[in-house]
């Protein structure tokens, strides 16, 4: 290894990192928003804001969002390399619904040469219209398979050359992951914490909340982080110092994810008719919440905020610390339940957090003809010890590479078109998610679990009108008690090079991932014989 590939892979510990594993210490990020365009108003404002916040020395690494909303913005990783000229580390938000696998593998090659090693892995917003109109939404990874790349990459990854293979020099990111504690419906936030078990599995290293006001709910997510057994993962509270015109947005589900209450709503009105219009009540109510988390146990702030300035973010820290060591009697400040909201722990009435006692679930619903049927062919067809799957297994090495696999394939496609709205992806994943397919049920195409983006149960794409394809996968498989299969298994991306072929063939001859995971031997494709 030559000094220059040395020095680069050298394992230092960033700012960031150092300070969020430190017990002792409360890691502080400001959030950024870069904008639409390269040299206007907004990006020359957040290089003036990141070095103010450099000058302070309060903040250990400022977040740069990655196209929110879902709209072009200046990238967050070319930005990032002037943010750390500037003498603060920066943090950036990497998102899959842009970029295919490769493209992140590039990206993450880039971000380590530059040296900016802070990431926050996300699924990211559903992407809209760009100035050739929409965009087609990419989602080919999602954060559980990003952070297994990520968790290569920092191993020294292994990849095939003309001669063989060589490993890569080991990268050295700080990979963290959002999770929400804020859904209203049980199946809604028990999909949120099964995925997030799968994403600590996955490697992640820190743990940041979406944007909201409830404190319970806050808490609930430092129990459920500990009953997951990532308790030793730090976790990170996000606090939104809330204008009146993001209240209205995010209580409309305008930012996807981010909830606010009717009642915080009312408040903030009321509030915005004082002579600076709110402004102070801001900045005091963020103080609280800061003095909030950091007391109830929260290893670090995700500070964020529009228009916000540097001196607000020096006043809501300072004033936070004041008022840290009275945090108990400020968390009545923060009941803003969402409207018949489910809790994952019964309340504690005398610190109107939470007890240790798990709440009571709802009832099961009935289990759908629908589902009894398919799981009674997965019994007969994809187990084992089924009494079809030795036949369809001689069947399919019978047709693979035959004059007869293409129409094999049709008849299995027009059957799982019909019944399952089949994108024919040839690495099917129903087996995982209660026989619903998540490519073509879920606009986001996740296969390890929902996004953060969906709101009283129905889907950010279409809210009001379609339910999230994972609450439905919930209630299937909780119908038998089944439901915690949802965090078990991390179902690895599709295998493009299995598309448009007949699922059933690659399951039966050990070429999906579900054929892995049971264990079936892998035949090799045999060579075409000829069109049928």
């Amino acid at each position: 290894m030559n000094a220059l590939a040395s020095s680069r892979s050298s394992r230092v510990m960033s700012r960031y990192a150092e300070a969020l594993l430190n017990p002792s210490a409360f890691a502080i990020t400001w959030e950024l928003v870069p904008g639409r365009g390269a040299i206007e108003k907004a990006q020359e404002a957040v290089l003036i804001t990141a070095e103010q916040a450099a000058r302070t020395g309060k903040v250990h690494a400022l977040t740069i969002t990655d196209n929110p909303g879902g709209t072009p913005a200046l990238s967050a990783a070319m930005l990032a390399s002037d943010v750390a000229k500037l003498g603060v580390e920066p943090l950036i938000h990497v998102t899959c619904k842009d970029k295919n696998r490769n493209e992140l593998e590039s990206l993450l090659y880039g971000l380590e040469r530059a040296s900016v090693r802070n990431l926050l892995v996300m699924t990211g917003d559903y992407p809209k219209d760009g100035l050739l109109g929409a965009p087609k939404p990419v989602f080919d990874l999602d954060p559980v398979t990003l952070l297994w790349l990520i968790g290569r990459l920092n191993e020294g990854a292994e990849i095939p050359t003309l001669k063989g293979s060589t490993k890569l020099t080991p990268t050295s990111f700080f990979a963290g992951v959002a999770a929400s504690p804020f859904k209203v419906r049980e199946a809604e936030q028990m999909g949120q914490y099964y995925k997030l078990a799968k994403k600590v599995r996955a490697g992640a290293k820190f743990i940041v909340s979406q944007i909201g006001f409830d404190a319970r709910k806050f808490h609930e997510l430092l129990l459920v982080t500990k009953k997951l057994g990532s308790g030793q993962v730090p976790v990170v509270g996000n606090i939104y110092m809330l204008p009146l015109g993001a209240a209205r947005l995010m209580n409309r589900n305008g930012l996807p994810g981010c909830i606010v209450s009717n009642k915080l709503l009312a408040e903030i009105e009321q509030e915005a008719t004082g002579p600076d219009k709110g402004k102070q009540k801001r900045i005091e109510r963020a103080a609280k919440m800061f003095a909030v988390l950091k007391g109830m146990g929260y290893d670090g702030a995700h500070i964020s905020g529009f228009a916000m300035t540097c001196d607000d973010l020096e006043q809501i820290i300072g004033r936070g610390e004041e008022l840290a060591g009275n945090w108990q009697d400020l968390v009545r400040e923060f009941e803003y339940p969402s409207e018949d909201g489910w809790y994952y722990f019964e309340k504690d009435h005398t610190t109107g957090l939470n007890s240790d006692l798990p709440a009571q679930r709802g009832p099961r619903k009935k289990v759908t003809v629908g589902y009894r049927a398919f799981r009674a062919l997965h019994e007969l067809m994809f187990e084992k010890s089924g009494p079809l799957f030795g036949p369809m297994q001689r069947l399919s090495q019978a047709v693979d590479g035959s004059r007869l696999e293409g129409a094999f394939t049709t008849f299995e496609q027009v059957i799982k078109g019909f019944a399952n709205e089949c994108l024919h992806c040839g690495d099917c994943a129903m087996l995982d998610t209660g026989y619903l397919c998540p490519q073509s049920q879920c606009p986001k195409n996740q296969r390890n679990g929902p996004c953060g983006g969906s709101f009283n149960g129905y889907c950010e794409k279409f809210p009001g009108e379609r339910e999230c394809v994972w609450i439905r996968t919930y209630e299937r498989l909780k119908s038998e008690s089944k439901e915690d299969l949802i965090g078990d298994f991390q179902v690895p991306p599709i295998n493009y090079e299995l598309a448009n072929k007949s699922s059933w063939i690659n399951f039966y001859l050990g070429r999906d991932h579900s054929a892995e995971r049971i264990g079936i031997a892998k035949v090799p494709p045999k060579k075409k014989s000829g069109p049928a």
